[in-house]
């Protein structure tokens, strides 16, 4: 399992050029004028995780196969988008369908690169797409509450559930909040989610840096930064232009290019790691001698449900995992290594399945 990020942003700020290099296809046109992605591009790539080719190294896998995510292109939001202006609706309705919103932020001068309000603001950018979701969302809630109140009337207790839930967020937008800032009980978890809101979603800032700052930031990214800081949020600087140019570079290519530009790692590293940390996802990995495979679980999750990302099968018969630590497998070189000197271990239902784990399951047919 991976994750949904919807990548979002007013017009030319340069969410298609970093899609394109996200992806390495050109099914994104990066053109000088609005929406010039006017249906949602879908793109899946391989998660880059450095462990999974030293596993596969040791035990001699013939073939790696990493966990993917998923990034989804979405064509540029402009101010009156909640009532429809530009695109609007269409695009609100796409970003219903992800896990998270990757916000792209124009953080570089261009004269030849037109910007929708005519001026290089990145924090005011965010406000206005924040404020255009946050109406939306108000809109989805009164509509929502006006259309329960039959069965209010009636007792129904889940309605009277989503009504209250309904409540915490339509006070929080009417404040000029977003609905991600409620604080949710964990029995109301699973009903908060139902409700879809926009404003729910955890958000990522992308500042999208010229080249020369691909490094350190400039001032546009450090106020950003400032601004996630006060929200609870994460930012992460990108230079969609330098991650264009290193999508057609061989490994080896790239690797200099980095190296010539100061970078340790490319942005997608960068972006993709930081996703997980906003998701709290984790990844476990099966090893054998046909493959190395890394998968993807939320933080927190047991060794039935783990296993149950393989198959259901898995889960619903699940007897015990076999688990050995990443670390141990390394050191030991290897799993026969790693049991030879007592570092594999018999986990059973309860076990929470830690960042890095290499399982074997065992299970009931």
């Amino acid at each position: 399992m991976g994750f949904r990020m919807g990548i979002v942003g007013l017009p030319n700020v340069g969410k298609s050029t970093l899609f394109n290099a996200l992806t390495r296809t050109a099914a994104a046109q990066a053109a000088n004028f609005p929406f010039c992605t006017i249906e949602p591009n879908v793109g899946e790539v391989a998660v880059p995780d450095p462990r999974l080719d030293k596993l596969a190294e040791i035990a001699g896998s013939r073939q790696t196969i990493p966990t993917r995510m998923t990034f989804v292109d979405i064509a540029g939001l402009v101010k009156g988008a909640s009532k429809g202006e530009g695109l609007g609706n269409q695009f609100l309705a796409n970003i219903r369908e992800v896990d998270a919103i990757a916000h792209v932020l124009r953080c570089f001068e261009e004269p030849d690169v037109t910007h929708v309000e005519g001026r290089i603001d990145p924090v005011t950018d965010a406000e206005v797409i924040e404020t255009e979701l946050m109406l939306a969302d108000l809109e989805s809630v009164e509509k929502r509450r006006a259309g329960l109140v039959r069965k209010l009337k009636g007792g129904d207790k889940e309605a009277v559930q989503a009504d209250r839930l309904l409540a915490v967020a339509q006070g929080l937008l009417e404040a000029g909040r977003p609905a991600r800032q409620a604080e949710i009980d964990a029995e109301d978890v699973r009903a908060w989610k139902t409700l879809q809101l926009l404003t729910a979603k955890p958000v990522l800032f992308v500042c999208n840096v010229d080249e020369a700052s691909a490094a350190s930031g400039n001032a546009l990214s450090v106020a950003v930064a400032e601004m996630a800081a006060a929200q609870g949020a994460a930012s992460v600087v990108i230079s969609a232009q330098i991650e264009e140019e290193i999508s057609q570079l061989d490994p080896e290519e790239a690797a200099d290019f980095l190296q010539e530009m100061g970078l340790e790692e490319a942005g997608l590293d960068r972006l993709i790691r930081a996703g997980y940390e906003l998701l709290h996802l984790q990844t476990y990995f099966t090893v054998g001698p046909k493959e190395a495979r890394a998968w993807t679980i939320p933080e927190a999750t047991t060794a039935p449900k783990a296993a149950g990302v393989i198959h259901g099968d898995f889960e619903k018969g699940f007897i015990r995992a076999e688990t050995i630590a990443y670390d141990d497998f390394i050191a030991c070189g290897g799993e026969q290594g790693a049991k030879d000197a007592g570092r594999m271990r018999a986990e059973g239902k309860s076990y929470v399945v830690q960042d890095g784990d290499v399982m074997h399951f065992l299970f009931n047919t």
